[in-house]
């Protein structure tokens, strides 16, 4: 296998980083647990970004802390790199028996269904299930939206989600009106979660197109910073009107 070779290094190198590196041997899955959330997040970024260079780089770190993880797994004496590796193969291959055995599926669509419906056949308690806790809000309302579709809880056509955001922020707003803060949080939160449904009915990524939008604003106020200093100008002594002309500047410019 052309990998082999480049894995053998890696675990080799981890061997030797275990023993003779102070910081590398001190490691344990709970102080690496922020390390990973970051770097799973600058994979996201190069994703985003389509930084190919980028993802590379953070494809490598990321399968380090795979490999680093299953080295003290090892060492606790409960499961290998080889464990982990397998358990993924064998998961692969029960979850799709449209591939590996004689099921037939016609869409994509079917092939989720399926995998839900194979889950639970292993034991899960929900559909819920396998959407983690920690997930961001709006990636984990998608998540759920996903989930719960499988089992046929879901709009028949866009038009449909489209009156239920209306509704909602029709209720945000007499909420708004009452001006009962705790009302608006949960008028708000209904909002977002309707408007993340209607992105995917929209096939939008609603993390990505928010996260796209992040760094178009950051791009277009750095833009305005960057004009304000070239003037002479602070911006807290900038009228809105002045900044916002240059906010359409920075747009024209795009």
């Amino acid at each position: 296998m052309q990998y082999a070779g480049s894995i053998e290094r890696l675990i080799r190198i981890m061997d030797e980083l275990r023993v003779q590196c102070p910081w590398d041997r001190k490691q344990t899955i709970q102080t690496l647990r922020q390390q990973t959330i970051e770097e799973v997040y600058e994979l996201a970024d190069a994703i985003t970004d389509e930084d190919w260079k980028g993802l590379k780089e953070e494809l490598g770190d990321l399968l380090l802390h795979i490999v680093f993880y299953s080295k003290i797994g090892a060492e606790q004496e409960q499961f290998t790199l080889s464990d982990v590796i397998e358990g993924v193969c064998n998961k692969l291959v029960g979850r799709h028996p449209h591939i590996y055995s004689s099921v037939q599926v016609d869409n994509e669509e079917q092939v989720k269904q399926n995998w839900e419906q194979i889950k639970m056949k292993e034991g899960k308690e929900s559909v819920l299930s396998g959407v983690p806790k920690a997930l961001p809000a709006i990636i984990k309302a998608s998540r759920l939206q996903d989930k719960t579709k499988q089992v046929g809880f879901e709009w028949d056509h866009i038009d449909q989600v489209k009156e239920k955001v209306d509704e909602e922020i029709q209720e945000l707003y007499e909420a708004v009106e009452e001006g009962k803060q705790e009302k608006i949080e949960e008028e708000f939160g209904d909002v977002l979660f309707a408007l993340v449904n209607y992105a995917r009915f929209a096939k939008v990524d609603p993390e990505q197109a928010l996260e796209k939008t992040n760094k178009k604003f950051m791009r277009r106020f750095r833009y305005i910073e960057q004009h304000a200093k070239e003037a002479g100008k602070s911006l807290h002594h900038m009228s809105l009107e002045e900044m916002d002309a240059l906010w359409n500047q920075a747009k024209e410019e795009e």
